[in-house]
C-alpha cells in the first residue's frame, strides 16, 4: 500500500501597491477695479468732484470746435508731368558788320537773299531713292546723317550750324526743343525738334540728341532737301516700287498686324515674325 505523499508548493503572491497622491494647488489671481465714486454736479460750477480714493469715470476727449482750428497757411502744389531743363542757350554771339548777334532770339539774315546757284543745285538735287527708308507704319524718312552730308557739300564743314533757341521741355513721354539753322552766318530756318522719352537719366542724353536731329530734318525742309518725302504722288510711286505690306505676328502676345517693309529686306526684327 502506497503512502501518498502530498507535495505542496507554496504559492507566493506579491502584490505591490503604488499609491501616489498628487496635490495640485492652483493659485488664483484676481484683479480688482475700483468703482467710480458718486458724481455731484453743482449748478454754479461745471467742475466734477470725486472722492480721493476713487478713479474718475471714463469720459470722451473734449471735442474741438471748428473755430479753434487754425487755418493752414500751406497751399497744396498741384503736381505736373512736365518740366523744363535748365539748359537755356548761352549768349553765343557773333560779330557781323559791327553787330552782336544772339542766335537764341535773333532772326538775322532770314530771307535776306538767295544762296548761290551752285549751293542751290546741291540743296535741290533729287533724293537718291536707295537712301530712303520706311517705318512699319508706312512713313518714309531719310536718315539724319544724309541731311548732314548734303549741308556739308553745299556750305562746307563748319559753314553751317544748329543753334538752340529755347530750353528743353520734358513731358511724360516726350522731350522737345527749338533750334535755328544758321548757314554762312544767316538764319535760314527755325523748327522745334521732338523725341520720345519715358524717363531715366541714362537715356536723357540720347533723347536730347534725337531731338536735335529731328529739328535738323525739319529745318532742311525749308532748304528743299529731300522734299520728295512730303510729295504724295512720289510716296505712292516709291512704295509700289520698293515696298510691300505683310502680316506679322508678335512673338509674346501672338497678335497679328500689318506692317510695311522694303522688298530687299527678307527678315523681320524682334519681337515680330512673319506669318
Amino acid at each position: 500500500m502506497f503512502n501518498l505523499i502530498r507535495l505542496g508548493f507554496p504559492r507566493t503572491s506579491i502584490i505591490r501597491y503604488y499609491s501616489s497622491t498628487a496635490v495640485n494647488q492652483a493659485k488664483v489671481y484676481s484683479r480688482t477695479y475700483k468703482r467710480a465714486g458718486p458724481v455731484t454736479k453743482s449748478s454754479t460750477s461745471t467742475s466734477r468732484s470725486t472722492s480721493t480714493d476713487a478713479s474718475p469715470a471714463s469720459s470722451s476727449p473734449p471735442k474741438e470746435s471748428v473755430s479753434d482750428i487754425e487755418p493752414s497757411s500751406e497751399v497744396p502744389v498741384k503736381s505736373t508731368t512736365s518740366y523744363i531743363l535748365h539748359d537755356a542757350p548761352l549768349e553765343a554771339s557773333n560779330k557781323n558788320n559791327g553787330e552782336t548777334i544772339n542766335w537764341s532770339d535773333s532772326f538775322h539774315g532770314l530771307g535776306a537773299q538767295p544762296f548761290s546757284k551752285e549751293i542751290a543745285e546741291i540743296l535741290l538735287a533729287p533724293v537718291a531713292e536707295e537712301d530712303i527708308e520706311i517705318k512699319p507704319d508706312g512713313l518714309l524718312y531719310l536718315p539724319e546723317i544724309k541731311y548732314r552730308r548734303v549741308l556739308n557739300r553745299a556750305f562746307g564743314p563748319g559753314g553751317w550750324g544748329l543753334a538752340p533757341r529755347t530750353e528743353s521741355l520734358v513731358t511724360s513721354g516726350q522731350i522737345s526743343r527749338e533750334y535755328g539753322l544758321i548757314c554762312h552766318g544767316r538764319l535760314v530756318s527755325i523748327a522745334r525738334g521732338e523725341q520720345d522719352y519715358f524717363g531715366g537719366e541714362e537715356k536723357l542724353t540720347t533723347a536730347l540728341e534725337g531731338c536735335k536731329s529731328n529739328a535738323l530734318m525739319r529745318c532742311c525742309k525749308d532748304l528743299g532737301i529731300a522734299s520728295e518725302l512730303w510729295d504724295p504722288s512720289f510716296i505712292r510711286r516709291w512704295k509700289k516700287k520698293y515696298c510691300e505690306e505683310i502680316f506679322v505676328e508678335h512673338v509674346n502676345t501672338k497678335k497679328k498686324k500689318k506692317i510695311w517693309k522694303l522688298k530687299s529686306i527678307k527678315t523681320i526684327d524682334y519681337p515680330y515674325k512673319m506669318t
